[in-house]
């Protein structure tokens, strides 16, 4: 197990993202050395304690300098086209699925082979499973370009592991103060905050597994410091929330109750209506953390 008296490199690609910056904090504070890569025109603000490198994950040779310079211990894989409605295909499979393998081309050819490269996939990839909860054997059934991009990713991954430690992370979805409010727990809070007395929604009618994204950056920690190589692991809370149940957790933090009006243009062909996951092989792989309750997720993002 890493620790502060035994310091891991860690690469974290996307580390300007949302994501990315929690899980650089993270390992920061549990005295790991984290190096991070972010996208040349895309960068983001600088992430404190960071030193960040620039490069596009489509750039092969790019990607080789870097890795070359940084001869990383561990690598988790955060750079991906994470928003499910994103429009260009092409660019969905250009960077989730292309982009991955040059990243691992880049590491597995450095002189210093690392303990542990963890591939962020998602839980977007088990479709409308009747499984629940949801736990790694469930066959996938991907029902959208961007899950099926990142299941094409999982197959691709599998080509290297011969040759590279490689995990795989399937999150559910999770949020926290910080989070673009294209996704749709931000734009709720945000909708709140700023006391609008009128929403539009898509598909009301879903249970999603709303996770806090600060125990996905301990998850992360924990994975760097057990590199269980050869695992795909759920990162999930195990309990659903309905949409209807987010907004009344709002309307009793915000003091008041939001009008919601369904908007079309909003609602996805072949929406999941529910995702649940199962924990267990996660807490036999790295160990129970407490689970944040969402309500106080929403308390954090609201405050903040």
């Amino acid at each position: 197990m890493g620790s502060p008296s035994e310091p891991t490199r860690v690469l974290v690609t996307g580390v300007s993202g949302f994501t990315g910056r929690h899980v650089a904090a993270e390992l920061i504070a549990a005295g790991h050395e984290v190096v991070g890569l972010a996208h040349v025109a895309g960068s983001g603000a600088p992430v404190p304690g960071v030193v960040v490198h620039r490069a596009d994950l489509l750039d092969r040779d790019g990607l080789r300098s870097v890795v070359t310079q940084v001869q990383p211990d561990a690598v988790v894989h955060l750079a991906a086209v994470a928003f499910v409605a994103h429009g260009d295909a092409d660019d969905l499979y250009r960077s989730n699925v292309v982009g991955t393998r040059n990243l691992l081309e880049a590491v597995s050819e450095a002189e210093r082979q690392p303990r542990i490269v963890a591939l962020a996939s998602s839980a977007n990839i088990y479709g409308n499973t009747t499984v629940e909860p949801i736990h790694e054997d469930v066959p996938p059934a991907p029902v959208n370009d961007y899950a099926v991009s990142k299941l094409a990713m999982e197959h691709m991954a599998k080509l290297w592991a011969d040759k590279l430690p490689i995990a795989i992370t399937r999150p559910f979805n999770y949020t926290g103060a910080g989070q673009d409010p294209k996704f749709l727990i931000p734009k709720i809070v945000d909708h709140f905050r700023r006391g609008e007395r009128k929403i539009e929604l898509g598909n009301t009618k879903v249970w999603r597994d709303f996770g806090d994204v600060r125990n996905v950056a301990r998850y992360y920690r924990r994975l760097v410091e057990a590199a269980p190589a050869g695992s795909t692991l759920n990162l999930c809370s195990g309990v659903a929330h309905s949409l209807a149940e987010v907004l009344d957790m709002m309307a009793s933090i915000a003091g008041y109750e939001i009008e919601v009006e369904v908007n079309p243009a909003f609602v996805r062909a072949n929406e999941v209506v529910r995702l649940v996951g199962s924990r267990q092989r996660l807490v036999d792989t790295l160990g129970d953390d407490p689970v944040i309750p969402f309500a106080e997720t929403l308390e954090w993002m609201y405050s903040a």
